[in-house]
């Protein structure tokens, strides 16, 4: 009987060493996340409304509805004695149409992006108890911006996630690279993550391309955190054998950034050579993805958050001393 007390004992302890520390609790957490659609309402409107419905939907929409006129489809503000004109015309294109309907074909049930989206963000009213959560709104974007971002509320542009091998995105000449992030599963994990972008930004202070990588990569665990149990190539938008690339060569990665002195390097092309959405990095093989900076600076930061338990997320977010989370994570990967 000692035996096998000791046995289970040892089973639960080694469970509790591999528990990963971010799947908390948050079934207590209480958040009202109602996705609007202001892709269907806009395009309810016809010639005869459009003069009476533009005050019902700036009452709506508050003034994300200005926003997203002004500053996504670019046709002025609603007030301007011309903008029924040109939303008319907005409305009537050929392409404007079509699009609409393939995202009503789509799209035409939310349920499970808006329940993962509640996750997602009871997760971060855990982290981040006095924050507010922003309105979530799905618009037509004419294929501008996936995620659009204003004080208090996140647009989702639902015709840039219709599919990988959607006919309009070969019409316009997407490389695949972009395709391959442009479907409906992508869309949760990039509303967090660009909420994350435009709630603890970068200190452009220090910017050499080892700060950019840790950034980006405690961009990528804050993902962690409110996506648990999502695969990681929905955080990073990267295909799983890239991932597994990565995987394997990132000793390799690092020892080339570090035999090149490239860590503290401070040249632009440089940094987006290693950080920004590409097809692959240039200074590696074909195999690799685009931004392996961003995925060896995500390991940094986990190996970083690994070493010191006593750090919580918004420590780590409010930690700007990239230079400290490289030199206390102990980083070093070897062959």
């Amino acid at each position: 009987m000692n035996k096998v007390f000791t046995l289970v004992s040892l089973a639960v302890i080694l469970i509790c060493c591999h528990r990963n520390p971010l799947m908390v609790d948050v079934s207590g957490i209480d958040i009202e996340l109602n996705i609007k659609r202001l892709d269907r309402d806009i395009f309810a409107l016809t010639p005869v409304n459009i003069p009476v419905s533009i005050n019902i939907l700036e009452q709506k929409y508050g003034s994300f509805f200005n926003a997203y006129n002004e500053n996504v489809i670019a046709l002025g503000s609603p007030g301007d004695s011309l903008y029924p004109t040109y939303l008319n015309t907005f409305l009537t294109d050929t392409m404007r149409v079509l699009s609409k309907i393939k995202i009503d074909s789509v799209f035409s049930d939310l349920t499970i992006i808006e329940k993962k989206l509640q996750d997602g963000f009871r997760h971060y009213k855990y982290y981040f108890p006095l924050k507010t959560i922003p309105q979530i709104i799905t618009i037509i974007s004419g294929f501008n911006q996936s995620v659009v971002m204003t004080n208090d509320a996140i647009g989702i542009s639902l015709d840039n996630y219709l599919g990988v091998n959607c006919p309009f995105y070969l019409l316009l000449g997407l490389p695949e690279y972009k395709r391959e992030n442009m479907y409906p599963d992508k869309i949760p994990t990039d509303v967090l993550n660009s909420w994350a972008l435009s709630e603890f930004a970068f200190d452009e202070s220090k910017n050499n391309l080892i700060s950019n990588m840790i950034y980006q990569g405690k961009i990528l665990y804050f993902m962690d955190a409110m996506f648990p149990e999502e695969p990681d190539y929905l955080k990073i938008g990267f295909p799983i054998e890239k991932i597994e690339w990565c995987i394997k060569n990132e000793a390799g990665m690092w020892t080339y950034l570090v035999e090149h002195r490239l860590l503290f390097n401070t040249d632009r092309l440089n940094i987006v050579r290693f950080t920004s959405p590409a097809p692959f990095t240039s200074s590696f093989t074909n195999a690799s993805p685009g931004r392996t900076g961003a995925w060896l600076g995500w390991q940094i930061v986990k190996k970083y958050m690994a070493k010191n338990h006593e750090i919580s997320l918004p420590e780590l977010m409010s930690e700007n001393d990239y230079q400290k989370i490289l030199n206390d994570s102990g980083y070093s990967p070897e062959y």
